[in-house]
């Protein structure tokens, strides 16, 4: 009998993403704050775009995403030659890795770090290094440290996921002239748009002056479009062509297009989406650091809850199971005593406020 295909080494022992819960036994219609989603959904002119794209989805995709590629350089003032696009920032994230790593190699993220920047590398055969956040935020400093002599990429999420910390301009340079010039620094700003703090700016002046940055951003947040996998990397041309070569030609679709282009001109609905951030979240944070619980700073559209203990945890969560909501335990980010807090409508984020009195109250 012939041995059957086995995956190349270590491939088997990545643990997979498990993306936040969405269902409850016995509740029809459960108010899900374990994604980050955008609770506002996607705007007027996205769901039009998608619904118009549907006549032509019959025909592949601009491999190129021409038409998306322009309306991204234009809002952002980027090169559009400088681009690329992905099925989600995930999938840039694992096209650097596919394009820049090889077996022995290693990556080096904080500790709280985004997981995909992990399961790609893992998935080439590197070694993922962690940097410790022991104020739940990653330094240059610390980042620094676990670069070795096989270091390929440094990534860095501001704001960052699930923690809700961010690094400000000068961290983010110092880290940069710290760095070799072969090692890639890759800076996740996901939840750039929902960022209020004046110390804070976005990297991609960096990246136009630098040989070895790239810039991811996502249209899963901000203009909601997560069901759509859109995300994009603004990279030094040498870094967009070498990836271009592996990306698969027609990984974003045509309705994703369609709806992200027409996202970006909505500026109505990203408008009533920063409100809504803006309003909330201090809310959120105050109301319940008074119930007594420790609420970590957030730069994103979440609040990161931290309890007394693992147990208190696990009893937070199954509560607000109990009263249909769902918000997303953080322990495979090593967080165990921790819940990640999507920062909702205004009636979802009262009734989390309501089933939180009342457990602090049991």
């Amino acid at each position: 009998m012939t041995d059957l295909p086995t995956p190349k080494p270590g491939i088997l022992d990545i643990a997979p993403y498990v993306g936040g819960k969405s269902k409850i036994d016995g509740v029809a219609e459960p108010m899900k704050l374990s994604s980050n989603e955008n609770m506002l959904g996607a705007g007027e002119k996205a769901r039009a775009a998608y619904e118009a794209a549907i006549r032509n989805i019959h025909i592949y995709p601009d491999g190129r995403a021409t038409k998306l590629r322009t309306a991204v350089a234009e809002h952002h003032g980027l090169e559009p030659e400088r681009l690329i696009f992905g099925n989600g920032s995930d999938e840039v994230f694992a096209l650097l890795n596919q394009t820049y790593l090889t077996p022995g190699d290693d990556i080096v993220t904080g500790q709280y770090g985004f997981l995909a920047y992990r399961i790609s590398a893992l998935a080439n055969q590197a070694s993922v290094r962690l940097a410790p956040e022991p104020e739940f935020k990653v330094t240059p400093e610390a980042l620094l440290e676990q670069v070795t002599g096989r270091t390929r990429i440094v990534y860095v999420s501001s704001p960052s996921n699930p923690t809700g910390s961010y690094n400000t301009p000068d961290e983010i340079r110092r880290l940069h002239e710290g760095l070799r010039p072969d090692v890639l620094l890759v800076i996740d700003e996901a939840y750039a748009e929902y960022v209020t703090e004046p110390d804070w700016e976005t990297s991609f002046e960096l990246a136009r002056s630098s040989e070895n940055v790239v810039v991811t951003r996502t249209f899963s947040k901000i203009h909601g479009l997560g069901g759509l996998r859109i995300g994009f990397g603004y990279a030094p041309l040498k870094v967009a062509e070498a990836v271009d070569r592996i990306r698969l030609p027609f990984n974003v679709s045509v309705p994703g297009i369609e709806a992200a282009v027409a996202a970006l001109g909505d500026e109505a609905h990203q408008k009533a989406s920063r409100d809504l951030i803006q309003t909330w979240r201090p809310r959120l944070t105050q109301s319940l650091r008074g119930f007594g619980f420790d609420v970590l700073p957030s730069a994103g559209n979440f609040v990161l809850v931290r309890f007394a203990d693992v147990e208190t945890c696990q009893a937070a969560n199954d509560w607000l199971n109990q009263q249909g909501i769902i918000v997303r335990p953080v322990g495979g980010y090593g967080l165990p005593d921790c819940l990640r807090i999507t920062v909702g409508t205004d009636d979802q984020n009262r009734a989390v406020i309501d089933a939180m009195s009342e457990f602090a109250a049991r």
